[in-house]
């Protein structure tokens, strides 16, 4: 059995952008498993937007990470030693086990990985908690239909780039938005979207959006919030549908920007907004992980994943991430 668990940990909250200096490489025994736990190896660890805000002090939809703790994130691992009847040895797991390199655990919240399905990292992307944010966050909130235009922002993302690829299965014209001229030829070229723009080289993002939108836009899938959102807002039409799934843009202000108040257009349009959280869908999460592995088996949904190689540059990666350098999932190789 191992005996040396590398962690990282909270060491400072974080003003703006995170810094490395914020996580602090840490280590400490490995627990070894007792009755009905099971002793797991890392092999890929997730970094996300949502960690962001996390490493917050504020009230939010779940506690903040305290100092000294353990950064919290979902990860793959394989059960090395069990005591638990339902994992063995072997068993490929995905679970929140949060950036160390072994984790002793009940098994609470882990979900055995069937590795013949996908590549096992897919568990934390297309076939994991992005893919099903997609999926849930596009199709139950907002109803894409036919010939309807949709628009996702932070469109190269993990869940950003599967959201439009959805919308493009359903019959819809999708329109991107993502940071770099390389990933607006990838959405453009490779997963199919109808258009796309690269909001850091636009000036004006309400006429960029009216000449790439001439019928207007039916649903709006946003990771980023900000003055992106708003630009979107002044084109939706009657009876839009507006899925909120990240605010990016937000995560790292040290002030709160200045913006138009732009609610009304909810009201003029009889528009519906509706932030969610992936895990409201939890029921149903075999539904969209059987879907979603049966159209990349058809060649419908193609995914891209950005891997950081090493433990020890899992910061790094998370950092990378908040500016947008990962195309697709952003990954930790441990």
């Amino acid at each position: 059995m191992p005996v040396t668990n590398r962690q990282f940990t909270l060491a400072a909250r974080p003003v703006g952008l995170p810094k490395e200096s914020d996580f602090k490489l840490v280590e400490t025994p490995v627990v070894p498993p007792g009755d009905n736990e099971f002793l797991a190896q890392t092999l890929y660890l997730s970094v996300d937007p949502y960690m962001r805000g996390r490493m917050n002090d504020a009230r939010s939809y779940a506690p903040a990470v305290k100092i000294g703790e353990v950064m919290v994130g979902g990860a793959l691992a394989k059960v090395l030693e069990s005591n638990n009847p339902g994992f063995q040895p072997g068993d490929i797991v995905e679970g929140f086990i949060g950036w160390q390199e072994y984790v002793t655990t009940n098994g609470a919240g882990f979900r055995k990985i069937d590795p013949s399905l996908a590549p096992i990292s897919t568990a934390l992307g297309v076939l994991g908690m992005p893919g099903l944010s997609a999926y849930f966050g596009l199709l139950d909130i907002c109803n894409p239909r036919p010939g309807e235009t949709v628009v996702v922002s932070g469109a190269a993302g993990a869940v950003g780039s599967l959201a439009g690829q959805i919308a493009r299965i359903k019959g819809c014209r999708v329109v991107g938005i993502a940071g770099s001229d390389d990933k607006i030829n990838w959405l453009t070229g490779e997963l199919g979207f109808n258009a796309a723009f690269n909001y850091k080289t636009v000036q004006d993002y309400v006429a960029q959006l009216a000449e790439l939108c001439p019928s207007g836009i039916d649903v709006y899938f946003d990771n980023v919030g900000g003055e992106i959102t708003d630009a979107v807002l002044r084109l939706i039409n009657t009876k839009a549908r507006i899925s909120i799934c990240g605010q990016i843009s937000q995560y790292n202000l040290e002030k709160p920007e200045m913006g138009p108040r732009l609610l009304a257009m909810l009201l003029v349009r009889q528009a519906r907004a509706e932030g969610f959280l992936v895990f409201q869908f939890a029921d149903r999460y075999e539904e969209g992980i059987k879907q979603m592995a049966q159209w990349i088996k058809e060649g419908k949904l193609k995914y891209s994943e950005s891997i950081v190689e090493g433990f020890e540059n899992t910061p790094r990666a998370f950092i990378g991430m908040l500016r947008g350098e990962n195309t697709g999932k952003q990954l930790v190789k441990v």
